[in-house]
């Protein structure tokens, strides 16, 4: 009989820890197929980071609000609808003949799928892991995610370098079918009477969504100055009144919230867990940490796959130092140093990271080659690792085990949406800086006719697209550009790239260095 009973613990083990890799694994994927999936799709870069931005944030609005649902309805059953909604999106994702069709399977669906999924599967683990194993069990499906983080630029690396970056999302559509197949082996958390605060949950997602897609939009419309050619609202560009909304609907959010509570209602969110000093100083760690890992991911891959124009596979390659280390060291220093001072650990995490960070920022030049990226990668992953290892158990041993759900719902909440702001934050930046770049260039340049200039600033400066030198000489071509004109353009481009991936970097280590100054609510000693 205990012989049976491991085996069905580890069933459903697996089965839980299947559902987290499925839900990390699509952002490493992407990252690293970025330029194919734009050629394919016959969209640009930026078409891709909205593509991006969105299956983040439509995850990091929904995720409360999913957890709610599967209090209502049953985690079991909220799992099981997550992954048929999420299945579909990654069949849709699959067959898509351009953005609209990949915004709608994977931005839109599988967000919704995961933000059912995610939440589930914390409560899950609880209910089907005696105590004593609970945290091991935790681990495990942590470590499941770690392995997507590791897995996926290889897996997107290889299925797109020697078939299509399609068939990494008809693969996910199999992994489903398989955990749906086995899904009634897993133990239900019973549906708990409660009711769904909709007021809370509009307001959340209006709020959250509109100060991400005003950063979203930034680089194209401008932060405050509207940028020439671009929409404009009473006089200003729409970025600052969007970001400026947004945070009018999040201090309604939090209001309502508080008066839902005060009159013993059911709140989204429990005001008390906001004014908890460890449990914020968590969620900040982990908003930064997500906020600084999408800068990263976002930029390192354009740099190998569009300026060195190295393969899909070869640029997953070149990320396996970071996966490795962020493994190992997320797994290494529990081990090793179990009563380790959380604080400090996570304060070396984000050095590690910031060195990383500077010495890719210094490296990037006309003559780097791909090898300039291992140190740095390989001291990202540690300092990841190091936060891996201390964060989630700071959230969760801040409050009673039972609102881990309600912090789980929270936790999600922060790194999706750390994910969707540094996506949209660092590619806007680089968008912005490649368009302003390449203006100043033309109009310094003598040899560009003056209509041209005046069409440039016109046009370029609402964004260019981030392009190879090959495929710019392709275009220029086409145009019947003569040689020696192609060779500035080409220079130009080149110049204006590196300049835009050094400030998106610069962007991403100032963010890391300011994470610093949220560290002193870390506790100094391990939870018991």
């Amino acid at each position: 009989m205990p012989a049976r009973v491991k085996s069905g613990s580890s069933l459903v083990l697996a089965v839980l820890a299947a559902g987290q890799f499925l839900m990390t694994l699509d952002s490493s994927v992407m990252n690293v197929s970025m330029a194919s999936v734009a050629a394919d799709l016959d969209t640009s870069i930026t078409g891709i980071q909205t593509a991006i931005t969105l299956y983040t944030l439509v995850m990091a609005t929904l995720m409360i609000t999913g957890g709610k649902i599967g209090t209502i309805i049953g985690r079991r059953r909220a799992f099981g609808i997550g992954l048929v909604v999420y299945g579909a999106g990654s069949f849709t994702t699959g067959l898509a003949p351009g953005l609209p069709v990949l915004l709608l399977g994977w931005s839109l669906l599988e967000g919704i799928g995961a933000a059912l999924i995610m939440p589930a599967i914390v409560a899950l683990v609880a209910a089907n892991f005696p105590p004593e194993r609970r945290a091991g069990a935790y681990g495990l499906v942590a470590a499941a995610g770690a392995m997507a983080v590791a897995a996926g630029p290889l897996i997107g690396g290889g299925v797109t370098t020697f078939a299509s970056w399609r068939y990494v999302f008809f693969g996910e559509v199999v992994l489903v079918v398989a955990i749906l197949a086995v899904l009634r082996r897993v133990k239900d958390v019973p549906p708990e009477p409660a009711r769904l605060d909709v007021v809370g949950s509009l307001l959340s997602i209006a709020s959250l969504g509109s100060i991400v897609f005003g950063v979203l939009r930034s680089g194209e419309w401008g932060w405050v100055r509207a940028q020439t050619g671009g929409p404009m609202f009473l006089g200003l560009s729409p970025v600052i009144w969007l970001i400026l909304a947004g945070t009018g609907l999040l201090y309604v959010f939090l209001r309502w919230q508080t008066h839902l509570a005060a009159t013993d209602a059911q709140p989204l969110v429990d005001p008390q867990l906001l004014r908890n000093r460890q449990l914020t100083a968590g969620l900040t760690m982990f908003f930064s940490q997500f906020t600084v890992q999408a800068g990263v991911f976002f930029t390192v891959p354009l740099f190998l796959s569009v300026v060195l124009e190295l393969s899909a596979l070869q640029t997953g390659l070149r990320l396996l130092p970071l996966s490795v280390a962020l493994l190992v060291s997320a797994a290494g220093i529990p081990r090793m140093w179990p009563r380790a001072n959380p604080r400090r650990v996570v304060r070396a995490g984000w050095a590690s990271m910031i060195v990383g960070i500077l010495i890719l920022v210094a490296g990037l030049d006309p003559g780097a080659n791909a090898g300039i990226v291992a140190l740095p990668m390989l001291l990202m992953g540690v300092g990841l690792g190091a936060l891996a290892s201390q964060l989630g158990a700071v959230t969760v041993s801040a409050v009673p085990d039972s609102q881990s759900a309600e912090v789980g719902g929270l936790q999600n909440t922060a790194t999706n949406l750390g994910a969707s702001l540094g996506t949209a934050l660092i590619g806007s930046v680089l968008i912005a800086t490649l368009s302003a770049s390449i203006v100043t260039g033309i109009q310094t340049n003598s040899d560009v006719p003056a209509a041209v200039k005046e069409q440039a600033s016109t046009e370029l400066s609402s964004g260019v697209p981030f392009l190879s030198d090959t495929q710019l000489r392709a275009a220029a071509e086409d145009a019947s550009i003569d040689e020696a004109r192609v060779n500035d353009i080409v220079q130009l481009n080149a110049d204006a790239r590196l300049e835009a991936l050094r400030m998106a970097l610069s962007l991403t280590a100032l963010l890391a260095v300011t994470a610093l100054f949220f560290t002193g609510a870390v506790p100094q000693r391990q939870p018991e």
